[in-house]
């Protein structure tokens, strides 16, 4: 097999590195503008053979995405794309005729899937998910420059951070009855959204997100309540605690690599297909981030 991936900034060298410890590929090459020494590259996605290729990684910047996307399934068919995420930057009238498959890589995180596995027979309560970094300290070098910070370039926490929409659905089902608060709040010298509090609700479950660029205590944190039991899981510590109904509590440790992730993803969207986000569930995410959008004048 050969893969093709579109963008080389750190998640395209990630994906090359990760692509390349799977040993799947007799050929991995790359599209950008950089010089990248032995590694074959194209400048444009135009003058790229494209069906020589069997996967294809799009790694660029949201706003970028639906036109690369839209390009590549044009030209191919019978391929695999995945596209990093969010699907899109704005919702869009697209049907594709390729199997494609969104980056929502927390869905392999052994915490989400522990949780996954925990409740599948269980009627889940509610749920409390939060994302907090500080963008000048997140992003590398200038944060004014990166994408996070430029709302054209499909910045902003609704969907930067939206893996926390993408897994909560995934988890406990479509969002119903949403209410939000997704603004600029902050002094950052940025021009997208820095905070998106969401309340929704699913057939049997509460839900309550909350995602932001403004907090100087780094965290990614679920909180989860059953009849039976509940869950807290930090994803920045690597902790999982189950209690049960009497209080009595069973911490779970697991170490891993963040690359781990990435492979048990691109295993599964290249194997089984049972677990990675799907082109309708992307879509769905983008129905739920529209929704937010418009309720918050966006």
């Amino acid at each position: 097999m050969k893969a093709l991936i579109i963008g080389f900034g750190s998640i395209g060298k990630r994906h090359f590195e990760v692509l390349i410890s799977l040993k799947k590929f007799d050929r991995i090459d790359v599209v950008s503008s950089q010089e990248l020494g032995n590694i074959k590259t194209f400048k444009t996605l135009k003058e790229t053979p494209l069906d020589e290729y069997d996967y294809f990684v799009i790694a660029t910047p949201t706003a970028l995405h639906y036109e690369q996307l839209k390009f590549i399934d044009e030209c191919v068919n019978d391929k695999i794309i995945f596209c990093e995420k969010p699907l899109f930057e704005k919702l869009y009238d697209f049907i594709p005729k390729n199997q494609i498959f969104i980056g929502y890589v927390l869905r392999f995180h052994p915490f989400i899937l522990k949780i996954k596995e925990l409740t599948k027979d269980t009627k889940i309560l509610s749920i409390n998910a939060k994302c907090s970094q500080y963008l000048p300290t997140w992003r590398m070098g200038d944060y004014t420059k990166c994408y996070s910070a430029k709302k054209e370039l499909g910045g902003g926490v609704l969907l930067d951070l939206s893996h926390e929409i993408d897994y909560v659905s995934w988890i406990c089902g479509e969002f119903k009855e949403i209410k939000s608060i997704n603004l600029k709040i902050s002094d950052l010298k940025i021009n997208s959204d820095d905070i998106a509090m969401i309340m929704a609700k699913t057939n049997d479950t509460i839900i309550s997100l909350q995602m932001d660029y403004i907090s100087k205590i780094t965290n990614r944190q679920i909180f989860l309540d059953t009849d039976d039991f509940s869950i807290f899981a930090d994803l920045i510590n690597s902790k999982l605690i189950i209690a049960d109904k009497s209080c009595e509590k069973n911490q779970i440790d697991i170490n891993f690599e963040r690359n781990d992730m990435f492979r048990a993803m691109h295993n599964d969207i290249l194997n089984e297909q049972k677990i990675a986000c799907s082109f309708k569930e992307a879509l769905n995410v983008m129905k739920t981030i529209k929704t937010i959008q418009e309720q918050n004048n966006g």
